[in-house]
């Protein structure tokens, strides 16, 4: 007699948490249906994206197309958006109508740019976050490179990892042809970073003359200017780029009472076996997921975090479907690596300090490995041994 077949295991949103998530439980054979819904065409790997900027690392090596990450995994792929979750019914709608079901659910869609409610960020500033953000940014460089007027200025908002590396790439792709001002509201550059990159950064922002200003709050965003300060202070720009906060985004969740939100990001509040609080069959990870670590303090967003998590998720994933225990998630910190130019890189971790040029080729490697999919890795390092 026919069966039904059986629903699958939802993985909503393809970044790190999610892609990583879908390729490590594709990994074990016989695994129960996998279906990603994203409606990204590319996967964007983001901490390689400075280089991409900077043309030393090309388009299709950041960002792989998902169908190629996929094919042979047993992992079906929906281009769509997700746009409501119903728990109790086990059930989701997409933005294209389709109502699916699921045995287990996956909230992977991660986080977008924060403007605070800024006057004129949202419609002014350019992001960072995407692959037309980056052809944006370079053809504004290019436009400021031929023009080569006077007083020419480029301005970075937010002194966070992001920004401080956009700003080095920014400054070197520049090449003197615009100034780049680096604004941070609060006391100090890079605040959450080991010590030691932090003070690689102020070098490197050192040689290449950017300017700091800390203790600078953002007031508004014009389409030439800043305003700036507690009095108002016009900074005329030719361009603002936007990297001082995150928000996440998830999509509705029906009767979530009970869940609320994180911290005032947007984040959805998760136990420690990344669970979303009040619903047993519905997980989260990444940017979107309020996970607290073994103190209780809240993880950071990044892709280190993800990538754990994803492991962790997928292991779960698979207790949940025999009805065993779950395992917390024990997150692992193992270290902290920053672009801060071209060829030249901070690498602290493992017992490691590290930085210039070698400290570049490592981080290049070490990501290397991170890269979705062996076949993807295997033909990326031979694009670089190519060019070598």
């Amino acid at each position: 007699m026919a069966t039904e077949p059986a629903a699958p295991v939802v993985i909503v949103g393809g970044g790190f948490g999610g892609l990583y998530t879908a390729l490590a439980l594709a990994e074990v054979r016989h695994h129960e249906p996998i279906l990603l819904i994203e409606p990204q065409e590319r996967f964007v790997f983001l901490p390689l994206l400075y280089e991409l900027l900077s043309h030393e690392l090309r388009s299709w090596e950041v960002a792989p197309r998902y169908d190629a990450v996929l094919a042979g995994r047993g992992i079906a792929w929906l281009q769509d958006r997700v746009t409501a979750i119903d728990p109790d019914q086990r059930s989701l709608t997409t933005a294209s109508g389709r109502r699916l079901s699921y045995s287990q659910a996956v909230i992977a869609t991660g986080s977008t740019t924060q403007t605070f409610g800024i006057p004129g960020a949202s419609e002014h500033c350019l992001a960072f976050r995407s692959l037309a953000d980056v052809k944006r940014l370079q053809q504004l460089i290019t436009t400021l490179r031929q023009r080569r007027r006077p007083l020419q200025r480029l301005a970075v908002v937010g002194a966070g990892a992001s920004g401080v590396e956009l700003a080095c790439k920014l400054a070197d792709e520049l090449d003197g042809s615009a100034v780049v001002e680096l604004l941070e509201q609060g006391p100090t550059v890079l605040p959450q970073a080991r010590s030691f990159n932090r003070e690689q950064a102020l070098l490197a922002l050192q040689r290449r003359d950017v300017r700091v200003r800390t203790a600078t709050a953002v007031q508004a965003v014009g389409a030439d200017h800043l305003s700036i300060g507690p009095a108002g202070e016009t900074l005329p720009v030719d361009g603002t780029i936007w990297t001082a906060g995150i928000r996440a985004q998830p999509p509705a969740l029906t009767a979530a009472s009970d869940w609320g939100n994180g911290a005032g990001r947007g984040q959805l509040r998760c136990s420690a076996d990344l669970r979303v609080i009040g619903a047993d069959h519905l997980f989260a990870l990444g940017d979107v997921a309020q996970v607290p670590d073994a103190a209780g303090h809240t993880l950071p967003c990044n892709a280190q975090v993800a990538f754990q998590q994803a492991t962790c998720l997928a292991a779960n994933l698979r207790r949940a479907a025999s009805g065993e225990p779950l395992q917390p998630f024990s997150y692992n910190d193992l270290g902290e690596m920053m672009s801060l130019g071209r060829q030249e890189a901070s690498i602290t971790g493992g017992g490691l300090t590290l930085a210039g040029r070698a400290a570049y080729e490592l981080r290049r490697l070490a990501y290397l490995t991170r890269l979705p999919g062996r076949r993807h890795q295997v033909k990326v390092a031979a694009g670089w041994l190519t060019d070598w």
